[in-house]
């Protein structure tokens, strides 16, 4: 069987879509978007203050990031980088005096194509 059909048979298009995307896999091009929320339990109704000290805790590891309403939109080229990220927001609630935290992440690595928080959005437009 050649190669071209078996890459048919598996949704790949053209040998050229798959070429391109083994080469931004190889060259880490690929971003992860995932989605951050940390949230301190029994520290009263208001938690922007820690909210505050995770995105400033977040903006130190000089990734690309949002927050909404609900939560912190980050994008990393990498695993490593997006959980190091999470640990330090992670550390830097609890050094603030919380004693108890529900941390949620939420994770979109797709290898398909390269995609950003931008491109995400635009798709629903």
């Amino acid at each position: 069987m050649k190669i071209k059909t078996v890459l048919i048979m598996f949704g790949f298009i053209t040998t050229k879509k798959l070429l391109f995307q083994l080469f931004l896999n190889n060259m880490g091009i690929n971003m992860i978007i995932s989605q951050l929320s940390i949230a301190p339990i029994g520290k009263g109704t208001s938690l922007s203050k820690y909210v505050k000290i995770a995105i400033d805790s977040i903006k130190k590891n000089n990734i690309n990031y949002k927050t909404n309403d609900m939560a912190t939109v980050i994008e990393t080229e990498d695993l490593k980088t997006l959980f190091k990220a999470v640990e330090d927001a992670h550390n830097a609630v609890l050094k603030s005096g919380a004693e108890r935290i529900i941390t949620e992440l939420k994770i979109d690595d797709r290898r398909d194509k390269n995609v950003k928080m931008e491109s995400k959005v635009k798709a629903v437009q």
